[in-house]
């Protein structure tokens, strides 16, 4: 939680460093939101049968998208950029390391624990398609952006914690190469952000103790900021 205070305070001094620079003399050649961060709500569709989430399972995410526009007024362009994103899944599902392998089975109802995480650390490269009002005189616009976005988890982290231990791995069967796609809209500070990982979070053939496939999608809805 201090980490999301810490993450939104930042943002708020960035979007007030890009209100002052709006008395700057007009540069037609302008670029816009080549700097992001974002701030979202993680939802695992396609879950396992008796599967939920609990806890409040977050994604956060800055990087830089080069802005290039394609008409004259420079209110349409294409972006390309890379970035960092750290993810965190709270659910049910246990992972547990037997014989060198990985077992995935429910959380047993006998069982207290105080969480079941998911972590993953991504190297991600967003390509968009960008609309907006803007003008060389105004950084107070609408936009609507959107694309694709690709992703190296170069790390991650499974832990279940209980009163007693922590158990705690690096996940071999976590996909290192994620994409997806995503979109965003709103107005000046402001914009709704979603992204939806078309590739599953774990490698193609993970199962359950019961044989069912473990193939959940991230769907991570939020804030995101653009700045410069």
């Amino acid at each position: 939680m201090r980490s999301i205070l810490l993450f939104t305070l930042i943002i708020s001094q960035f979007c007030w460093a890009q209100d002052s620079l709006s008395t700057h003399f007009p540069d037609t050649n302008y670029v816009e939101d080549q700097f992001y961060a974002s701030l979202t709500y993680g939802i695992l569709t396609n879950r396992p049968s008796g599967i939920s989430q609990n806890n409040l399972s977050y994604g956060i995410s800055v990087g830089f998208i080069k802005d290039l526009p394609i008409n004259k007024r420079r209110n349409v362009a294409f972006g390309i950029g890379f970035g960092y994103a750290a993810n965190g899944f709270y659910h049910t599902l246990r992972g547990l390391q037997q014989n060198g392998t990985i077992v995935y089975e429910a959380v047993p109802a006998d069982v207290t624990y105080k969480r079941n995480k998911t972590a993953t650390h991504v190297l991600e490269f967003p390509v968009e398609f960008r609309w907006r009002t803007s003008t060389a005189e105004s950084y107070k616009f609408w936009r609507i952006y959107t694309g694709m976005r690709f992703g190296y988890v170069f790390a991650n982290t499974t832990k279940f914690v209980t009163d007693a231990e922590t158990f705690r791995f690096t996940n071999p069967d976590i996909q290192k190469f994620q994409y997806g796609i995503h979109a965003s809209f709103g107005y000046d500070t402001w914009n709704f952000y979603a992204n939806y990982q078309l590739s599953s979070l774990h490698r193609k053939g993970t199962e359950t103790t019961d044989g069912e496939a473990v193939a959940m999608r991230p769907l991570q809805v939020g804030v995101i900021f653009y700045v410069l």
